[in-house]
């Protein structure tokens, strides 16, 4: 079999085959799970399709800083890197807003593996106070990834489904070690692991990790390792500082699905939270789409659902748009107008045609 094709594909497809076997489509249906079967047939998708087609995506942890995927956080040893995890852990479990920017509240597994109890209590009592969260899980021992990490990340998510961010620390902890260890396709495959799994939960899995030695202007050829490790992960999280006794740093951002970002950041020496003194970027903004701006209007709380052909609803907003048109802009927009006006979008084809779906979101 195909590695493209997976077993869910061709269950869907034997299901509407066997739904279908009086349809004239159903011996098409058939020759598309001969064609997945084997094991040199290429599954592509046209450009067509893609617009046709309606991919979600999972609303960010922390608004513009911290988003699904896998991530290293890097810096220098004793540099306030697990204080500043230690923060994201606190805000994310909480919901509270971390510099302004909202958090999502859901449940945070925080793998402080070069840690102990006795350390994280007295971390978290002067970072947070005695105000506790059951939200907030933490563990100083896990295996590694050859010895079933992944297995161990997704037995402890099936537990909590409101999981959203896991955090561990360090990366070095959760490596193969041995005479590979140091190449690009180890590094790679290590990071390439990870996100398998963060690509099916839909979670935000932040690895912590040290810098090398050997110094270079651009932060991200500093991370320790081949550029396995970065070219792998969806992005990298960099916290510097001039001096190590500084109590300034940076935070520079980068990943595939969030702005690129730099923050100056300062440690209140009561606490050791690090705050926030100034983002240098400006985070660009798209202007209200005037096309979910009149469906905000059209389905409200009195009016929460509609159902119909694409051309109706193309009448029903008095838009001058084909319906073709209409339906893939909307099928872009799916997780905008989801996240921003509460309204959950299906498009799919029916016996009496295409139909659309809108009902708000209680």
């Amino acid at each position: 079999m195909s590695s493209h094709t997976t077993n869910s594909e061709i269950f869907s497809l034997s299901s509407e085959f066997e739904e279908d076997s009086c349809c004239d489509a159903s011996a098409d249906k058939l020759m598309e799970m001969q064609m997945l079967m084997d094991p040199h047939f290429l599954k592509t998708t046209t450009m067509n399709e893609l617009y046709d087609g309606i991919y979600l995506h999972k609303p960010p942890i922390i608004e513009n800083l911290l988003y699904p995927g896998t991530y290293l956080f890097v810096g220098s040893p004793k540099i306030g890197k697990s204080f500043f995890m230690a923060q994201l852990a606190y805000h994310v479990s909480t919901g509270q807003p971390l510099w302004g920017y909202p958090a999502r509240q859901g449940t945070v597994l925080y793998m402080a593996l070069e840690d102990n109890f006795q350390r994280l209590q007295k971390r978290f009592y002067r970072m947070f106070g005695n105000e506790g969260t059951d939200h907030l899980h933490l563990s100083i021992t896990a295996n590694q990834i050859s010895q079933g990490l992944c297995k161990q990340l997704s037995s402890f998510v099936e537990e909590h489904p409101n999981t959203l961010l896991i955090i561990i620390d360090t990366l070095q902890k959760i490596r193969a070690t041995g005479g590979e260890k140091y190449s690009y396709s180890a590094d790679y495959a290590t990071i390439g692991e990870l996100k398998q799994f963060t690509d099916r939960t839909g979670i935000c899995l932040l690895l912590v990790h040290h810098t090398r030695k050997q110094w270079s202007e651009d932060v991200y050829e500093r991370t320790s390792g081949t550029n396995g490790l970065t070219g792998s992960a969806d992005g990298s999280f960099f916290l510097d500082k001039e001096k190590r006794t500084d109590i300034r740093a940076t935070l520079t951002v980068t990943g595939r699905d969030q702005p690129e970002q730099k923050f100056h950041l300062i440690k209140n020496m009561e606490t050791l939270v690090w705050d926030l003194e100034r983002a240098e970027t400006e985070i660009w903004k798209s202007p209200p789409d005037p096309i979910l701006e009149k469906l905000s209007l059209f389905i409200t709380n009195e009016n929460p659902t509609w159902c119909g052909s694409p051309t109706e609803l193309v009448d029903a907003l008095a838009l001058d748009m084909k319906p073709n048109a209409f339906t893939r802009h909307l099928n872009v927009k799916a997780s905008e107008l989801k996240s921003e006006y509460g309204i959950q979008y299906d498009n799919r084809a029916r016996n009496q045609g295409r139909r659309i779906t809108l009902s708000k979101i209680t």
